[in-house]
């Protein structure tokens, strides 16, 4: 019988959160420019996570705590703009796995180094848990180039350095930080939105729906924080990773979208994942 941690279930959780919301930022990005979307949904988390830590009473973090949060909202920012210049590019199968699974592994790497590697059974189910993301993330059909990976490389340095950076600044605070990291996400986006000329929030009939999307990317993070203060930081951000499985379901079952056989692949490969990390 496997127990599952609180570490476990935050990161399963932090994955369904961000998959729920990634699947409403793409309905809602159909709509109006997905950078409007983008810093939209950074700045009312930011106001939900500042609002949640005045009524909570949590202490200010030290400086050196907010300061991490600042870059890992910073660089998670930088990486998501080189995810959507990347998908932009038309190398969609191509980009979004190799962004998640670079993403995936940079935690597991520093984990190994500061925290001494994790068992045997883990790692399989780790090396499931990346295959899983890949077949899930990518939809195949382009032509392969060398170049196509300059682009989701970095933006999975990116989103890599965000898992790390946050762990810790997650250990002096949890709310604060993560306002901090929003606010800074927010500020980035801004100069690339001016110079694009893009709108700097969406038109006001879609801010609800808007401020949907951001409660659903902001539990991903407050889930993530959790499941990185409870446990190992490798298996925080594998079980975090596992949101694009969450995504293409809510399309299937939402929108009829059909599954590919690799899709379908990646969905068992995560569930058998799972119980190996928890192992």
């Amino acid at each position: 019988m496997f127990f599952f941690s609180t570490a476990v279930i935050a990161g399963l959780l932090s994955s369904l959160s961000w998959g729920t919301g990634d699947f409403l930022g793409g309905l809602l990005s159909r709509r109006v420019n997905s950078l409007s979307v983008t810093i939209g949904m950074q700045w009312i988390g930011a106001l939900l996570l500042a609002t949640i830590a005045l009524l909570t009473r949590e202490a200010i973090s030290p400086v050196t705590s907010l300061l991490w949060a600042a870059a890992a909202g910073m660089v998670g920012s930088v990486a998501l703009l080189l995810l959507y210049s990347g998908l932009a590019g038309g190398t969609m199968g191509i980009v979004a796995p190799v962004a998640g699974v670079v993403g995936a592994l940079i935690p597991i790497l520093v984990a190994a180094l500061t925290l001494g590697a994790p068992s045997t059974l883990q790692l399989i189910g780790f090396v499931l848990a990346l295959v899983a993301v890949w077949l899930l993330a990518g939809s195949g059909g382009e032509g392969f180039h060398w170049r196509m990976l300059v682009l989701p490389v970095f933006a999975g340095v990116g989103f890599g350095l965000f898992y790390v950076l946050m762990a810790r600044a997650g250990d002096y605070g949890f709310f604060w930080p993560l306002t901090t990291a929003r606010t800074a996400a927010g500020l980035v986006l801004i100069p690339w939105a001016l110079l694009r000329k893009a709108p700097l929030a969406p038109p006001r009939a879609l801010l609800p729906m808007t401020a949907l999307v951001a409660l659903f990317d902001t539990g991903g993070n407050l889930f993530f924080l959790l499941a990185a203060q409870n446990g190992r930081l490798d298996t925080a951000a594998v079980l975090s990773s596992l949101y694009p499985g969450v995504t293409v379901l809510l399309a299937w079952l939402v929108l009829k979208e059909r599954l590919s056989a690799p899709q379908w692949a990646g969905v068992a490969a995560a569930l058998v994942a799972i119980p190996l990390i928890v192992a």
